[in-house]
């Protein structure tokens, strides 16, 4: 697949979580931010990235160029996804299904900033494992990234869409 150049798209950016974490030395405890931040342009295209700093503002940063490294595709039937599917990671999943017109966007948190970043506008979804915001957001992102189109399909078994 072709690399995404991220410079021409108008990526629009959503900080998800962000977590303080302290890591105890001698002196006593150093405090430092991870921040969960999720790109996308609302137009089939969308990325998450984790960034690590000692002030926030420098793990939001970070966690946008990172995701701007993972920008993947997502194919889209009109304004919802082209089949169900279940998106695993870590301890975290995600079942993602395609909904009627006008059905809007029914997520959690996590999950929703993906899908509505990618530009996604009717969806039914459930988080069927962790809770945790990272795991959620990278197994939406496992489950975009497992879609695919019917003509893709049709093409790799050799037959046309309609045989299908």
């Amino acid at each position: 697949m072709a690399k995404l150049d991220t410079n021409k798209m108008d990526l629009k950016e959503k900080v998800v979580s962000i977590n303080p974490v302290s890591k105890t030395v001698k002196g006593g405890r150093t405090r430092s931010f991870s921040a969960l931040v999720v790109v996308g342009d609302g137009n089939q295209h969308v990325g998450a990235g984790l960034g690590k700093a000692k002030e926030v503002a420098d793990a939001i940063r970070k966690g946008v160029e990172d995701a701007k490294k993972n920008i993947i595709e997502v194919p889209m039937v009109e304004t919802t996804i082209p089949h169900q599917i279940t998106g695993h990671f870590g301890a975290g999943k995600v079942l993602l299904k395609p909904a009627t017109k006008g059905t809007g966007v029914i997520a959690g948190g996590p999950v929703r900033a993906v899908l509505e970043l990618a530009g996604v506008r009717d969806v039914t979804t459930k988080s069927l494992g962790s809770a945790n915001a990272i795991n959620m957001v990278h197994a939406t992102m496992e489950g975009l990234r497992g879609l695919k189109r019917a003509e893709e399909v049709a093409r790799l078994r050799g037959k046309s869409v309609e045989e299908l």
